[in-house]
């Protein structure tokens, strides 16, 4: 099957008085009408919230597709929706995002990890930027080298800093065996998140693993999924029925095609009969793994409604990688209406209902995987009752509610110097 990845396209709208510091709404007038009886009088209206100035800082954005560049994407569209400025700098991208100006800055990939760039900004530049935009929080997300001097030059000026723990560097290149890999980046991460007003981490796993390594007080942000886009009736039967001719079960997977994520253990799920395995993404282990699954469907790389038509026509999604700390793609299964098997590791911990919404199985147990999925396979009824409630377990996770509690900690974190900027 030939499906074409389609890119979607940013919204590209100028910025405005970027550089003009938001006047607070007053509402310090009251509304005063006739009233034949005292308790005619209308309470006074709330305050309205003021306009916050952010500064997003990433090491990952556009044309990379990843968990780090969609939770920023979603940030920023939060920002504009919700009428706050912002800039954007990363080191790959667009001229602009959400009508918000992305400002590139000079990158690197990690010499063990090829598809996750780095930012090698230098501190001055960094903030030259900020003296400029002159932001009341700088996000920083996901953070590694660009991150860490954004860190270092918002503390020099005074700046609050909200970084976001999403990508476990530790855990990658003790995966990819580079030697005193891991050591120097439990150091790289621990100097970051120290160095910050406040750590947001998406899950309890990642939370406890960032409390091992000396970083404590961190909150937890989880992340939204999109209802509307990822929902059950996206389910296609001819595409079910072009993939599966003779009525075998699909079971997918959907992410990067990347050694971390161990997807050597599906070789397991494919060889089970009246399964057919399907994937889709894209990545460096692609060559191998279609050598390795010659059962499989490899779909590509998806997006938007293509995506989610693929999600909602499976019967049965699973994960195999141990180093997620959130796995965003098992979220987007659950509102699909598909059961989850995953590593009991990382993310995937609060993600899935266990034994409601699907299973969890001990991470690298290629066995119990087999177990897991077989029994999802052979019987129809607990398939579809874990199907209902999958889509049930995800319910209250929208990214309207995940990036308000987010605005939260901005308004937490800079309230302080804020004040100051009133009074002055």
């Amino acid at each position: 099957m030939d499906l074409l990845e389609r890119r979607r396209r940013s919204r590209t709208a100028p910025a405005d008085n970027l550089l003009t510091l938001p006047v607070p709404q007053r509402t310090d007038r009251t509304a005063a009408r006739p009233a034949a009886r005292p308790a005619a009088r209308p309470a006074a209206r709330p305050a309205a919230p003021s306009r916050l100035r952010v500064l997003v800082v990433t090491e990952s954005f556009l044309p990379q597709v990843n968990g780090v560049t969609n939770s920023v994407r979603r940030v920023l569209e939060h920002l504009a929706a919700e009428g706050h400025d912002a800039e954007l700098i990363a080191p790959t991208g667009p001229e602009s995002y959400a009508g918000f100006p992305v400002r590139h800055a000079r990158g690197a990939s990690l010499p063990f990890y090829a598809d996750f760039r780095i930012g090698l900004e230098t501190r001055r530049r960094l903030r030259a930027a900020m003296e400029r935009f002159r932001p009341d929080v700088v996000h920083i997300a996901s953070p590694a080298t660009l991150g860490y001097q954004a860190a270092k030059a918002a503390r020099s000026l005074g700046i609050p800093t909200v970084a976001i723990y999403q990508t476990d560097l530790v855990g990658f290149a003790d995966r990819y065996a580079v030697p005193g890999g891991a050591r120097a980046m439990e150091s790289l991460t621990r100097r970051i998140h120290l160095g910050v007003d406040r750590t947001l981490a998406p899950s309890t796993a990642s939370i406890a693993q960032l409390a091992r390594i000396g970083v404590d007080e961190v909150a937890r942000w989880p992340r939204g999924v999109d209802q509307v886009l990822f929902e059950p009736t996206k389910r296609d039967e001819a595409l079910h029925a072009e993939l599966a001719p003779d009525g075998e079960v699909l079971v997918g997977y959907v992410g990067r095609l990347a050694p971390e994520k161990e997807l050597e253990l599906l070789a397991h799920v494919d060889r089970l009969p009246g399964v057919r395995l399907v994937l889709v993404g894209g990545g460096p282990e692609e060559a191998r793994l279609r050598a390795l699954l010659p059962g499989a469907a490899f779909l590509g790389v998806l997006h938007g409604d293509e995506l989610a038509r693929a999600y909602a026509t499976l019967d049965v999604f699973v994960h195999t990688g141990r180093h997620e700390t959130y796995c965003q793609s098992a979220q987007e299964a659950l509102a699909s209406g598909v059961p989850v098997v995953a590593p009991r590791s990382g993310g995937p911990i609060d993600v899935v209902d266990d034994t409601v919404a699907g299973f969890l199985y001990e991470p690298g147990d290629a066995d119990e995987l087999v177990a897991h999925v077989e029994r999802l396979v052979r019987q129809p009824v607990l398939r579809r009752r874990m199907a209902v409630a999958a889509r049930h377990s995800v319910r209250e996770r929208t990214w309207q509610a995940v990036n308000d509690l987010l605005v939260s900690h901005y308004r937490e974190v800079s309230a302080p110097v804020r004040a100051r900027r009133r009074a002055g």
